[in-house]
């Protein structure tokens, strides 16, 4: 994901493309300034990597897991409370937690998705669409809270995180009881880098191409995905992004024309690209 500065002429501009974060405006902050970010930086620029707080290794890196560990938590904790010398005070507040992210991951995130998508649809109907109606332009509602969720403040994961270590260190804990709550992670050994390398696929999804990728068991040792494109346009594999979420959206509009688009990727570790590139997987776009 990068951050985005307003500019019409760059094709990834679009206020629901997934791939971006939008930020202050280039036009308000000269070169120089304290927090000026070039909106056009370089291939070969090095990125300002974002502080990001520390993976535990006994959370999941998908989502699809991540909720399945926090509804367990929250399930299994309150009958734990007692032995781990836990207040009733302190597991509510957790079971809270854990329920808002469950709900935030799974309800929230995969509705604001869907909007998203029909937010393109829509944009692209305001553009080169038909009819005699005027567009009507889409409202986001999010999804209501189940039973017994209520919102809480910001921090709900680093929340939790404190408490596994807080149970972990107390000494009252057992390697039973941890199995139960899903704290201890399993050994991996570190992969060699030198044999990375991405598994890719593309397909065209809701007008645009969308590249599939994940870390194969590996998110720990890895920061993120750089992804080429080739185009058919004669320039050969250009640089496409950098991308730290598995799958990436390629929001250029596909040509009028039949065309084939080729995708390659690689792996990076901070700065660097590791391993292998993919092996380039192509499709055609297009009338």
């Amino acid at each position: 994901m990068r951050t985005a500065y307003w500019d019409s002429n760059d094709p990834e501009m679009h206020w629901d493309n997934p791939n971006l974060r939008w930020g202050s405006p280039s036009y308000l902050l000269e070169k120089g300034d304290e927090g000026y970010v070039d909106p056009f930086p370089s291939v070969n620029q090095t990125k300002k990597k974002t502080k990001t707080m520390k993976h535990q290794d006994y959370y999941p890196n998908r989502v699809s897991d991540q909720i399945i560990w926090l509804l367990n938590f929250a399930g299994i904790l309150p009958s734990k409370a007692t032995g781990l010398g836990l207040t009733t005070v302190q597991v509510n507040a957790l079971v809270a937690d854990c329920l808002w992210l469950a709900y935030v991951l799974q309800n929230w995130l995969e509705s604001v998705r869907s909007f998203s998508l029909g937010c393109t649809q829509t944009s692209i109907a305001a553009q080169t669409g038909t009819g005699t109606s005027a567009v009507a332009l889409d409202t986001f509602t999010a999804p209501a809270l189940p039973t017994g969720v209520v919102a809480q403040l910001p921090g709900s994961l680093t929340r939790i995180f404190a408490a596994v270590q807080q149970i972990k260190a107390g000494g009252k804990s057992n390697d039973a009881i941890n199995a139960e709550l899903r704290i201890v992670g399993s050994a991996q050994a570190a992969p060699d880098f030198t044999l990375l390398q991405p598994v890719i696929t593309v397909l065209v999804l809701n007008g645009h191409v969308q590249v599939k990728w994940g870390w194969q068991g590996f998110a720990t040792y890895l920061d993120s995905c750089e992804i080429w494109v080739d185009r058919g346009d004669g320039k050969g594999f250009v640089f496409l992004t950098i991308d730290t979420t598995p799958n990436y959206t390629d929001t250029q509009p596909l040509p009028v024309a039949p065309a084939k688009w080729t995708y390659k990727a690689v792996y990076r570790q901070g700065e660097t690209q590791v391993g292998l590139w993919s092996l380039p997987v192509g499709l055609t776009v297009g009338a």
